[in-house]
Parts: C-alpha cells; structure tokens; sequence
C-alpha cells in the first residue's frame, strides 16, 4: 500500500517536461509544425516520416504518447497502430485526422485501441488537453502493471498460488522469460499446473492480446494429430469436408502450448520440428507455406532423459524447446503452500457450484499435510471439490472429507505409515470406510482394476458398480445443494 501512498495524480502531471512525444507524419512541413507545436508545449519530441521510422525509433525513443497521421505511404497509421498493439505496445496513440474521415477515426479508437483522435488543423490547446491526458495514462498504466508484479511477489501470480520458497523460485523464471520469445519446456508430474505456468507465461509476455492454444498431445489420435496442428485442405482426406486452420494458424501471434509432447508420434515431431524451425506451415493436402509467428511451449509430466533414452522425444526437437526449463515442484515438497492454495480453490468452487464455503478447518489442514499426494493440486482440487459440496457453507469438517484418497498416511500419530496403511479415526461410517479401503487398493494396483478385484475378493462387475455409485453419490449431493439454493 504504500506505493500507492506515494502515487497521485499530481505526480503523473509534474513529468511533462521530460515526457517524449514522437510525432508521425509523412508531410515534412506538417511534421515541422507540429514538432514545434509539441515542443513549445514543453515536452520533448521526435519525429518519424512514416509507421516504419516511428517503429526504429520508438526502440532507442522513450516516447510517452504518440501522435500520428492516418493517411501515409507505405505503413500507415493504421498498419502502425496494428503492429503496436501485436507486439503488446501500450503506448497511447493519438489519430490526426483530415475532414471527412472523422468517423475512420472513431473505428480506430475503439477497433485498434488508439487513445483519441484529434481533427486537423490540430489547436494548440486542444493537444494539449490531450497530451497530458495521455500521458497520465501512460503513467497509470504503468503503475497498475508494478503492482500487479508486486503482487506476484506474494504468493501469486496469474492462477498459480504459493508462498513457498519452490513456487517462488517458479515465479522468479516465469517473470524472467515471459518477455521473451524464448521457446519453454515445462516438466512436472500430473496435477502439478504445467498449463498455468503456460497461461502466466503468456498473460506476463507481449502477446498477450493474442491467442493462447493448448493442444493435449496424449488425447488426439494419431491419424488426427497432423490435421490438428498443421490444418487441412478440403478434399485431403476421408471426412475432410471442408478446410480447416490447424493450432498454429489458430495461435498467430500468440502462443501454443503442446502439452505431453513425449505422447506424440516420432513422425509427427519431426515435421513439427522443420515448423518450429522455418516458422512455415503447410495445410494437410495444401500447395503453399503459411507464414506463422508464433511462441511454441511444451509441458510433459516425463523425465525428458528418459523420454529420449526411450525414443519418445526426438533429441534434436527437445534440444530447440528446450531453451529455458521449468520444473515445478510436487505438492508433498510445497505443502506449505495447501492453506493459501485451498483458499482460491474454495472461491473458485463456491462460484462454480453456488455454495458459500469460508475456509478449511485446522484438523483438516493438519490432515492434508500428511497426505503424500500422488495426484498433486489436481488431486487436492478434486478433494475440495467434493467438501464444498458436502459442506454447502461455513467451514470444511473432517466429516466432508471422503476417508477415499489414501486418508491419514503419514500422520504424526503414525509415524511408520506407509502408502499401504489405512488409519480411520472413531465416528467414521462403515460405508466410508469400504470405499476409502477400495481406493486405496486400486491405488496400490496403479488403477488395474482387474488385480484390485481379485484383492478385494469381488467380481470386476460388482467393483465398476460400486465405483458408480461413489460417482453417483457426489452427483446427488451437487445436485441437492444447487436445489437448496
């Protein structure tokens, strides 16, 4: 709070006279007038013949608001605006505008985001209404995105949370390549939120007016994964009735996300390689080269080592994603983080079902901390989800949590459990217990549940039907809660 104690409005006004104006107008004694009508304003000014002067010069120019005709040769003030807002530049931008093309104008300030436009012959006074309006902008918006990354500082960022150190060694790298075009791979187990830290990258970079695609590389058949990434042509293959863009062209200017790249076929990552590499794709049964600009990241939950020992990654393809690595942590090695992870968690799930849950009582995070937690926040998420709707409001009780997910493993009180011990505490029901037993036995099968029905001595019918009915059960209970409200 207390940055935002030292900032006033007063203050954004006091740099005026350091605040740079770059002026854009293809016109030289246009171009001059205004110069020197910016200039006697007492801000500082350049000037730039055309959209493409005003790019180079904005590189080495700290310009504070710019101020540009619409109508030039070659990148106009429209193409100028265009390309500022696909490369994430929040400068302001002014329109000059001629009689007659007011209402073009108007279009560009909603359309393309420019701050104003201003009619010619351009009043002294007028401009500079609006040039200092523009820049206290320019300075609010600066201050609002410090303080989004101070934010992030404290235990969260975009939708990743957590306090810990791990998570903020995570933070830390995610700031640090965001604003790069730097290919990410990112490796974790299941649940561990590879897809947010995909997200924060993109929300955190240039691009982030642009697409974010996610293509799950494990969920797509292999006869569909090329059409799926490159796009197809009418006619270029059976059931191809009409042509289709793939994620790439999807994702221009943006960014895609491959997640579980170890899951897609050899063949394909070759061609997905010579992509990456030439930034040109092809439609499935096209003739020409698609010109993309896109950031690629990729997640998988294998060792890549491994993956490549067991010819699952081509070498040379991990080699060009992997420019700059992010691992993140399992759960059991930040639990710290459970308190403030399942807080968003009951926020989120409160609007999602209509309940009004406040918080996770403390046996119930004493609990959680002595869970192993294979599935990581995926696995505590599901958890949750289940006590919210159990609970409807107030605070999570022992009695909403199911006793299923390998409950009271490694408690203090049992120092020596292990993933094969059970411990139920006293009030629990008989019916819980069944299903916290049948769990933990499909869990030590790795979920065969042929082999954990010859354990549990019961048919594998009989075990799918059980299995339904705890389904079942959480349905109903949703389903009660959403009548009740």
């Amino acid at each position: 709070m207390a940055g935002l104690a030292r900032f006033t409005i007063s203050e954004v006004e006091k740099p005026k006279i350091s605040a740079g104006i770059l002026v854009v107008d293809d016109d030289a004694d246009q171009r001059s007038d205004l110069a020197e009508m910016v200039g006697s304003l007492g801000f500082q000014v350049a000037t730039a013949t055309g959209g493409a002067e005003a790019l180079q010069k904005l590189a080495s120019f700290p310009a504070r608001v710019i101020l540009t005709d619409l109508v030039m040769p070659g990148l106009d003030g429209v193409a100028l605006l265009k390309e500022l807002t696909s490369r994430g530049d929040r400068t302001p931008t002014i329109v000059l505008t001629a009689f007659g093309s007011i209402d073009q104008a108007i279009s560009f300030v909603h359309d393309l985001k420019a701050f104003w436009f201003l009619e010619k012959p351009v009043q002294p006074a007028i401009l500079q209404t609006l040039l200092e309006r523009a820049i206290q902008q320019s300075y609010l918006v600066e201050e609002t995105e410090r303080l989004s990354r101070q934010l992030s500082y404290q235990g969260v960022l975009g939708d990743l949370v957590g306090s810990s150190p791990p998570m903020q060694e995570i933070f830390s790298l995610i700031r640090q390549v965001a604003p790069t075009t730097a290919s990410v791979l990112i490796t974790g187990e299941s649940g561990t939120g590879k897809e947010l830290v995909a997200r924060a990258i993109h929300d955190l970079s240039p691009r982030n007016g642009r697409p974010f695609v996610a293509v799950n590389c494990a969920a797509l058949p292999e006869s569909l994964m090329e059409s799926e990434l490159f796009g197809h042509e009418k006619g270029a293959f059976t059931g191809a009735v009409e042509r289709r863009a793939g994620c790439f062209e999807q994702a221009q200017n943006g960014t895609l996300l491959l997640d579980e790249i170890a899951e897609m076929p050899l063949g394909t990552q070759a061609k997905l390689l010579r992509v990456i590499e030439e930034s040109k794709v092809r439609r499935l049964g096209g003739t020409a080269d698609i010109p993309i600009n896109v950031r690629v990241l990729a997640a998988t939950n294998r060792a890549p080592d491994i993956a490549i020992q067991k010819r699952m990654l081509r070498e040379d393809l991990y080699y060009r994603l992997n420019v700059f690595h992010i691992t993140l942590p399992p759960l059991r090695e930040r639990k710290t983080d459970i308190p403030s992870i399942g807080a968003a968690l009951i926020r989120d799930l409160n609007r999602k079902h209509g309940c009004r849950v406040t918080h996770l009582n403390a046996e119930v995070v004493q609990w959680f901390d002595g869970l192993s937690w294979h599935g990581n926040v995926r696995e505590l998420r599901n958890l949750i989800e289940r006590a919210v709707i159990m609970a409807g409001e107030g605070e999570i009780q022992m009695r909403h949590i199911p006793a299923a997910p390998a409950p009271h493993l490694e408690t203090p009180q049992s120092p020596n459990a292990d993933d094969k011990t059970l411990l139920i505490r006293p009030g629990v029901r008989m019916s819980d217990v069944e299903e916290a037993y049948i769990r933990l036995v499909l869990r030590h099968t790795n979920n065969n549940r042929r082999r954990a029905a010859e354990i549990l001595g019961l048919s594998l019918r009989t075990l799918h039907t059980r299995l339904r009915a705890y389904e079942a059960s959480i349905r109903r209970a949703a389903a009660s809660q959403s009548r009740a409200e």
